[in-house]
């Protein structure tokens, strides 16, 4: 059977409905082949499924009124749903996984909580959610199936993935308990394909709207893709499409992908 190369990609959109056009110019510009999208900020009755299909790309979301939301789309072959939370998640009203099979591939897409502020509850959400993550990438590993889990995962893994970082000391992105769950992701065994492939290039994918942080280039890496050691050596290339972020009302952050041969 001859190969082909997957294009997958991560975008935190920040609001499908107001942002549609921008997705939709992205999608033809760049036109990936597996996208995760992430922030729909939309119920599912309202998810513009007849734009994105004329587009030339199946999904299926999981919305929410105002916040979270994530969707998968593609353009080789329907999803197949597997799950829309991850297990053992008691706040099922927050949209923040999803996940299917896709031309040979598991593929998981999370919208991962913030924890701010920090200390205080919704950090202590961020770290039981990051722990709940854990066990289910460790039972995908288990199962030996090639796949990747993209999205914003709202971890600043390293000093490398920031701009500045004693600019962030107090942020829960930068905080040691967040760093040291995304470590342990990527201890079981999944590849952070940027890093794999960029190991020592600053790279972003988001960027705050004040003070010109776009124009210069301060900003952080919280967006990733950790592909399983199956499918870890079809990693052919990864990287960030600065191109959208620099449009008028778009996404503040900006798609990363990847390239896995299939």
């Amino acid at each position: 059977m001859p190969k082909r190369r997957l294009k997958i990609a991560s975008y935190n959109i920040n609001g499908i409905t107001s942002r549609l056009e921008i997705l939709l110019r992205w999608l033809g510009e760049f036109e990936p082949d597996v996208v995760g999208l992430q922030e729909l900020k939309t119920i599912d009755e309202k998810f513009p499924a007849d734009a994105i299909e004329k587009a030339g790309y199946c999904a299926i979301w999981h919305g929410q009124k105002s916040w979270n939301g994530v969707a998968l789309l593609s353009r080789v072959g329907e999803p197949v749903e597997t799950r829309r939370s991850l297990p053992g998640d008691p706040d099922l009203g927050q949209s923040r996984y999803i996940e299917a099979a896709i031309c040979g591939l598991l593929v998981g897409n999370m919208y991962a909580p913030n924890g701010n502020p920090s200390p205080g509850p919704k950090f202590d959400y961020k770290l039981a959610w990051l722990d709940r993550l854990h066990a289910h990438a460790q039972d995908l590993l288990d199962s030996k199936v090639p796949a990747v889990l993209i999205g914003d995962y709202n971890v600043i893994p390293t000093d490398l993935d920031v701009y500045k970082p004693e600019r962030w000391v107090k942020d829960a992105l930068f905080s040691p308990q967040a760093r040291k769950k995304y470590e342990g992701l990527v201890a079981q065994g999944w590849t952070d394909a940027i890093r794999e492939l960029h190991p020592d290039e600053r790279i972003y994918t988001f960027w705050h709207y004040w003070r010109n942080a776009f124009q210069r280039n301060s900003g952080i890496r919280i967006d990733h893709a950790l592909v399983s050691p199956s499918l870890a050596p079809r990693l052919k290339a990864a990287g960030v499409d600065r191109t959208p972020r620099g449009w008028d009302k778009t996404s503040d952050h900006a798609p990363m992908w990847v390239e896995v041969e299939v």
